[in-house]
């Protein structure tokens, strides 16, 4: 890991997550339903903080749910290996919510796309926003976050990698070399 240059710290990660939760309420209070869907796998695991940070703040729950945008790809015929499906579970009604994709990294736009297409195969939301821990620029498609962690300015030969506690025994966002 020599080569790759830390840009955001675990307890950064859990201020930046404060703030975006605030932001929420901010922006959008007690408009009606809440729903955070988390894009596998670890937009998943961001958001599941981010709704116990919005119950902590709201008085209504905030609806939890998390999508596989797999089979949503537009590449994924061109990967040359079948894609690892991981589950979808979206909650049963999300017609007229405030739904909010929650993702680790904003890059080309292309898994919001396929999020989004994904999303309406399961009803029609009010209204679809986007957060991200991690925006590093460099998009293909007219996309982007409502929220928004942190901007980092990446080459196209470098990645950014979320590490988070739940699959990777620690929280920090690095910036390294691509392979």
């Amino acid at each position: 890991m020599s080569d790759a240059r830390t840009i955001m710290t675990g307890k950064e990660m859990a201020r930046t997550l404060e703030r975006l939760a605030s932001e929420i309420v901010e922006r959008r209070g007690e408009d009606g339903t809440l729903v955070l869907v988390g894009i596998q796998r670890r937009g998943v695991d961001l958001a599941r903080r981010l709704k116990a940070l919005l119950d902590a703040r709201l008085p209504a729950a905030t609806l939890f749910g998390m999508l596989d945008i797999n089979l949503y790809r537009d590449d994924w015929s061109n990967l040359g290996i079948a894609p690892t499906i991981s589950s979808t579970d979206i909650p049963a009604n999300i017609e007229g919510a405030t739904l909010i994709l929650v993702d680790d990294v904003l890059y080309s736009g292309r898994t919001t796309r396929a999020a989004l297409e994904a999303i309406l195969d399961f009803g029609r939301p009010r209204r679809v926003e986007l957060l991200v821990l991690i925006d590093r620029g460099h998009r293909e498609l007219p996309i982007q976050a409502d929220y928004v962690g942190k901007r980092v300015n990446t080459s196209s030969s470098e990645r950014v990698d979320v590490l988070v506690a739940e699959r990777d025994e620690q929280d920090k966002v690095l910036l390294r070399a691509k392979a």
